[in-house]
C-alpha cells in the first residue's frame, strides 16, 4: 500500500526567500505525524504546499500515489485533504451552521445535514451554538468549528496547524483528545503544533524542521529522547530526564 502522503525534495520560495529546501516526508494510512520546529522553520509552508495554497519550485507532493503538486486547491480538497490553518480563519459574520456548510461545498446537498450532524456529535457545544455568529464564539469553540468545518469534506488526510494555539490547558487537552478520536475513525493526520511534548505523545512519528530543512526525523519516542529535541523544543537538558 502506498503512503497516504509523500513530499519528495520539496522546495518553496516566497520571492527570493527560501521557506522550504528539499523537504521529504511521509504520512502512512491512518497515521498521526507531527512537524516540529521554531517559528519560521517552514512548518506552515509545508502544509500550504500540500493543500495547494503555495506552489513548490522543486519536488513533488504525492497523495495516495497521485502527483498533486500542481493541482488546484479545490481539487485537493475534493481528493480527500483538508487543512485547518493557524488562526482558524472561520467566517466570523456567518453562523456556526453556515461555516460548516461552507466546509461541505464538495458534498451533494442531500449529504450536508448528516455531515453537519456528525460535526455536532463530535463537538456538542457547536450544536448549542448552531445559530450563533462564529465571531462571538470563544477561542476554543472557534477551533472546534474550524476542525468541524474541515471534516465536512470527509477527508482521508487532515492537516492541522497549531490547533492548541492560544487555548487554555483544559481546552487544549480536549482538542488533542478529539484529534485522537478523529484519527481512530481512519483519518490520517499531519500535525503542526507548538506544544512539542503533547504532539510527540499523540503522534507515531515526527519531523523537526530547521530553516526549511528536515533536521531530525524518527519515531516520537526516539525524538522525545533525542538531546537536540529535548533541549530545543521540550525545555529539557541532557540530564533532564
Amino acid at each position: 500500500m502506498s503512503a497516504t502522503l509523500a513530499l519528495e525534495d520539496v522546495a518553496v520560495y516566497y520571492g527570493k526567500r527560501r521557506a522550504l529546501d528539499g523537504v521529504s516526508l511521509t504520512v502512512e494510512p491512518g497515521e498521526i505525524v507531527t512537524l516540529l520546529g521554531a517559528n519560521g522553520s517552514g512548518k506552515s509552508t509545508a502544509l500550504r504546499a500540500i493543500s495547494g495554497l503555495v506552489r513548490p519550485a522543486r519536488g513533488r507532493v504525492v497523495y495516495e500515489g497521485r502527483d498533486i503538486t500542481h493541482a488546484p486547491a479545490d481539487a485537493i480538497v475534493a481528493a480527500g485533504i483538508t487543512h485547518v490553518p493557524e488562526g482558524r480563519e472561520i467566517f466570523p459574520e456567518f453562523s456556526v451552521l453556515e461555516n460548516l456548510l461552507v466546509g461541505g461545498h464538495t458534498a451533494a446537498r442531500r449529504e450536508l445535514g448528516a455531515r453537519a450532524e456528525a460535526a455536532f456529535e463530535l463537538f456538542p457545544v457547536l450544536r448549542e451554538r448552531r445559530t450563533q455568529l462564529a465571531g462571538t464564539l470563544s477561542g476554543g469553540e472557534q477551533q472546534m468549528l474550524a476542525i468541524g468545518r474541515a471534516l465536512m469534506a470527509r477527508p482521508r488526510l487532515l492537516l492541522l496547524d497549531e490547533p492548541s494555539l492560544g487555548l487554555a490547558p483544559m481546552l487544549a487537552s480536549e482538542i488533542f483528545r478529539t484529534i485522537r478520536r478523529i484519527n481512530e475513525g481512519g483519518v490520517a493526520v499531519l500535525l503542526v503544533e507548538q506544544n512539542a511534548r503533547r504532539a510527540l505523545r499523540l503522534a507515531a512519528r515526527g519531523y523537526v524542521l530547521e530553516t526549511g530543512r528536515v533536521a531530525v526525523a524518527g519515531a516520537s519516542r526516539a525524538l522525545a529522547d533525542d538531546p537536540r529535541v529535548r533541549s530545543a523544543y521540550l525545555g529539557l537538558g541532557r540530564a533532564g530526564r
